[in-house]
């Protein structure tokens, strides 16, 4: 590997000329920005003090030193501090042909590490929704690129199957309902749980509105209102095994099971391990029981629990109400337990949540840190920005909310209305239209979503979700749809060794040798934008050499080696966007 002697020879050329031991694993080469001439660039100025000598003057001595040393390097120019290398036609010529031929190219490395990935982890009293599409396209791809980087991943979610928000939509129902099912209204079951957790908040408005009337302060006022009290009642009951409430609790989850599942398979993700909170919230309000007579939780005179983090700089974090009844931290702590009990070899545990969390997972993992769980450096937050609409954030409990499944049909109908404007589809059969109207909106949903940093807080804009030009996922699944009709021209073709290549051809190779970096980029950063990012500069890439370089009608090796070059960029394409969960079709 030219990198490997590019290494040993800096290390031979310092101890040959400085007496120097240099470490080779400090060497960055990185490729060349387009707007200079090499192909990987050579950062110089950490050998400056090491060599007491200028930026440019010990980069023309290492170029000229490896140019002569290393056949590969066939030319060099020094920029300041930065040595551009360029190599030779026949290295790119042999990268291609060695990419081609590695079997192992596009597949996952070798499993070593357990992990566990969770996202979606809905609650149970309304559908999902446009924050959810990002937890799960975060999550899902997540799971895929650390498979792809050589580990066990295990995906998981956490349903939210109890307290009070549960018990707001069952209450709303119970008093409004008349008996509406999901067969009755023709709603799927999650909206119509939904429906009423919206119902719950229209009247405790109304009622709330009535007391402050009546001299109460607001705060007081949502305290007393009557439906609340209800509520409250309601969550005891549930927790004390009440049959009726229990019963209500069962039907109404199995609507919103019904309906997360058919979200979930349009989406495009799935899950290998469920927990529930109804079944873990109990092992974290034993645990909070066992430890009450020790130095981490105290009991306040009401009867609740707390934990004591005032020497964490925290404030202290409510375990259990004065009522007996349990918060979400208690469930996190229980579920954290079962899943280190259910899979003891696990090495990371990852939870994707929005960055409004960023808290709760602090105290979380504190607080396992201080019930002595050796594992509990092990629990990872993957915190991603919020999505905001134009108008504002997103309420479920007002109704606000951009619905996941009307969103996917959304960007459907538009990557249908797109195509059949542009009239290339005649001889598809309208199963194939229709599944390739489902890949490309899809897609462009998903590209969409992933291609911005999870860090950063993003804005939904309807029309730019929807569009199937410019930077999008709708691009990228062009330019590989393009390759493969090129490739079906084609027919059979051998291994082509040009005797030069063009800058083009060269930056196309370039883009296409990183591929597995860029793949461990991604992985070690949880972050599937530099996939997406990598899509859009291999597909650009691709685009300027089909129009620079003729392929069908070029001649002999350079025919074959452009030909190479475009069954490797659609592989490439191809295995990249599936690490987004994302489908390419092989015609548009």
């Amino acid at each position: 590997m030219v990198f490997e002697q590019i290494a040993k020879s800096l290390q031979l050329f310092l101890e040959e000329n400085y007496q120097l031991n240099f470490d080779a694993t400090k060497i960055q080469l990185d490729p060349t920005r387009k707007e200079f001439e090499g192909d990987y660039t050579l950062v110089v100025f950490p050998l400056v003090k090491l060599m007491k000598t200028s930026p440019e003057k010990a980069g023309e001595m290492i170029g000229e030193y490896l140019q002569s040393n290393i056949d590969e390097v066939a030319d060099y120019n020094v920029i300041k501090g930065f040595l551009n290398l360029s190599f030779t036609a026949e290295y790119w010529v042999k990268s291609l042909e060695k990419t081609l031929s590695d079997s192992a190219w596009f597949l996952p490395r070798n499993a070593q590490d357990l992990i566990l990935v969770e996202y979606s982890s809905p609650n149970t009293n309304k559908p999902l929704h446009l924050g959810h599409l990002r937890n799960n396209f975060l999550g899902h791809s997540v799971s895929l690129i650390k498979a792809f980087a050589g580990n066990e991943v295990i995906k998981t979610q956490i349903i939210n199957d109890r307290g009070v928000h549960i018990c707001k939509s069952m209450l709303a129902w119970k008093r409004f309902g008349n008996d509406e099912t999901p067969e009755t209204s023709g709603l799927k079951g999650d909206k119509l749980v939904g429906k009423y957790y919206v119902i719950f908040d229209l009247e405790l408005k109304k009622q709330v509105s009535g007391l402050v009337d009546s001299g109460l302060s607001e705060d007081d006022a949502k305290k007393e209102a009557p439906i609340m009290k209800e509520v409250q009642e309601m969550l005891v009951k549930w927790e004390n095994g009440d049959e009726d409430v229990r019963t209500l609790w069962k039907t109404m989850n199995s609507w919103v099971y019904a309906g997360f599942e058919q979200t979930y398979e349009r989406m495009g993700v799935s899950f290998d391990k469920l927990y529930y909170e109804s079944e873990t919230y109990t092992k974290g309000k034993q645990i909070v029981m066992d430890q009450l007579d020790g130095s981490k939780f105290f009991q306040k005179e009401d009867g609740s629990i707390w934990c004591n983090l005032e020497s964490d700089s925290m404030d202290n974090k409510l375990l259990m109400r004065g009522d007996g009844t349990t918060v979400y931290m208690t469930q996190d702590v229980g579920t954290a337990v079962q899943r280190f009990e259910d899979y003891p070899n696990m090495t990371q545990a990852i939870y994707t949540v929005g960055d409004e969390q960023d808290y709760h997972f602090k105290v979380l993992f504190k607080i396992l840190e201080k019930l002595g769980y050796n594992w509990a450096p092990n629990c990872e937050h993957l915190s991603y920005g919020m999505v905001d609409l134009p108008s504002g954030k997103m309420k479920s409990r007002e109704g606000t909310v951009v619905d996941a499944d009307d969103l996917m049909e959304d960007v459907v109908n538009a990557a249908r209305a797109s195509s059949e404007e542009k009239g290339k589809l005649e001889d598809l059969t309208q199963e194939e239209q229709d599944d390739l109207f489902e890949i490309l909106g899809i897609g462009a949903l998903k590209f969409f979503l992933l291609r911005v940093d999870p860090k950063k807080r993003m804005m939904f804009d309807p029309e730019e979700s929807v569009s199937l030009n410019g930077d999008t996922g709708p691009f990228v699944q062009y330019t590989h749809a393009r390759c493969r009709a090129v490739l079906r021209k084609a027919g059979e073709f051998d291994s082509g060794q040009p005797t030069s290549i063009a800058d083009k051809e060269r930056l196309l190779l370039r883009t296409l040798t990183s591929f597995r970096s860029e793949m461990d980029a991604a992985a070690e950063g949880m972050n599937p934008s530099t996939i997406a990012n990598y899509c859009l500069e291999l597909a650009k890439s691709y685009n300027q050499f089909y129009q620079s370089s003729p392929i069908l009608k070029a001649d002999g090796p350079e025919r074959d080696f452009r030909l190479g070059l475009t069954k490797l960029t659609a592989d490439t394409i191809q295995k990249s966007m599936s690490l987004l969960g994302i489908r390419v079709p092989e015609r548009m």
